[in-house]
């Protein structure tokens, strides 16, 4: 289901970065054009577009998130370090403006409504996500733990898994926050979970297998 409220929303194009709505995206203002951007940003309500821009097809993203500045520190050369978060996703409908920086009309993206029961599919998402987070720890001989505070929400852990994990998923994002059913999302995290778990099991085989031989 698409929100049909259209906003026009400055736009911030960045190589190979995807933000997922609640997720924290520090980000260093240097260029003339984004301290522009900057300040016309802090004068209105704080929120720009972040756009995946891919250095290879020299092409921007159609799907991207908004993002609130929750800190701003200027320096006295005016280049500016911001810590934002994600909100709202949105459809880049066509550029209006791209001087003295690039602005976009914009509506906003939400996921279809939810039919069914997703807390299974969520906790089998959740579980693979543990075991990977595991056997990376047993692989590189320490220990490393999931935050306390994981999503619990089916929709609120599939962006959270898109916009935290990287390997095979960091591969897939610009896909995962196109996707407009948290069903569809969280399947295909579980998939991309359950390929980077085999091999990494493979592995802690391998490695158990080569330390038994020497011992």
């Amino acid at each position: 289901m698409t929100d049909l409220s259209v906003r026009e929303l400055p736009l911030f194009p960045l190589p190979d970065v995807v933000l997922f709505p609640q997720e924290v995206l520090p980000l260093h203002i240097f260029e003339l054009r984004y301290r522009l951007m900057l300040k016309s940003v802090l004068d209105s309500d704080r929120r720009f577009g972040v756009v995946r821009w891919d250095p290879e097809q020299k092409a921007m993203a159609s799907i991207g998130c908004c993002a609130e500045i929750l800190q701003c520190q200027t320096q006295a050369d005016e280049r500016s370090n911001l810590v934002t978060i994600g909100q709202q996703r949105f459809r880049l409908l066509n550029v209006v403006r791209e001087a003295p920086f690039m602005v976009g009309l914009v509506c906003w993206l939400e996921d279809e409504p939810v039919e069914v029961d997703l807390q299974p599919l969520a906790n089998n998402v959740r579980q693979a996500l543990q075991d990977v987070v595991d056997l990376s720890g047993k692989l590189l001989g320490q220990q490393t733990v999931l935050p306390n505070d994981l999503p619990e929400l089916p929709r609120e852990l599939s962006f959270w898994v898109g916009g935290h994990l990287g390997g095979a998923v960091a591969d897939h994002q610009q896909q995962l926050l196109e996707m407009t059913s948290t069903s569809d999302r969280l399947q295909r995290e579980l998939d991309l979970l359950d390929h980077t778990r085999r091999q990494l099991a493979a592995r802690t085989v391998l490695k158990d297998t080569l330390k038994d031989l020497e011992s």
